[in-house]
């Protein structure tokens, strides 16, 4: 896992004016040009969350849910409800939190779309592409087979019976081989025959 030092750069002056201008009294005043509190909100969160997703260098769904979790949760709704808890004269606004959430997940979105595309291209380059045929069906999971069985088909007990003829054998001999070569007698058994070689 690398860090890409300029998003982190970049990350970090933008949480700190985000957080200057969030965490200010309200005497302080951001430059206004006839533009909504919310859109505010919305442009920065989703710059944050832009530069947070690049800053790790890992695979994608890591950093998709590392982004998630941290800016679009963290930072967007417990921004402010740590500005309402604190003694600073800000009002909590639910519709602040919508903004927050709002512009993360678009840039989520958007990130997460170019990084699957980007790592496509890498593959592509590569040479690792899609075997060629039917890219609709997926073998592994059994799609379209058509008359392919799988695993160890077993007649059934009619078709058994539909098969089996009572004259042939079951086995080559009916008779036990004896321990020493020699045959047995008519009426004796293996432990007999023992006794009288000896």
């Amino acid at each position: 896992m690398r860090i890409r030092k300029p998003f982190a750069v970049a990350f970090t002056g933008l949480i700190l004016i985000s957080a200057a201008a969030g965490f200010s009294p309200p005497d302080y005043t951001i430059p206004t040009y006839k533009q909504s509190d919310k859109a505010l909100h919305f442009v920065a969160f989703l710059l944050l969350t832009f530069t947070f997703y690049w800053i790790l260098e890992t695979a994608r769904r890591k950093v998709l849910q590392l982004t998630f979790t941290v800016c679009t949760i963290g930072l967007g709704c417990a921004s402010e409800i740590v500005q309402g808890l604190l003694p600073i004269h800000r009002d909590f606004d639910y519709y602040d939190i919508v903004a927050n959430v709002s512009g993360s997940l678009l840039a989520l979105a958007v990130c997460n779309w170019y990084h699957k595309r980007m790592l496509e291209r890498k593959r592509a380059a590569r040479g690792y592409t899609v075997v060629a045929g039917e890219e609709d069906r997926d073998i592994e999971l059994g799609e379209h087979l058509g008359g392919q069985e799988s695993g160890v088909v077993r007649p059934t007990v009619d078709q058994e019976l539909d098969r089996w003829d009572e004259n042939a054998e079951d086995w080559d001999t009916t008779e036990p081989e004896p321990a020493n070569g020699k045959a047995l007698d008519e009426g004796g058994d293996l432990g007999d025959s023992k006794k009288r070689d000896e």
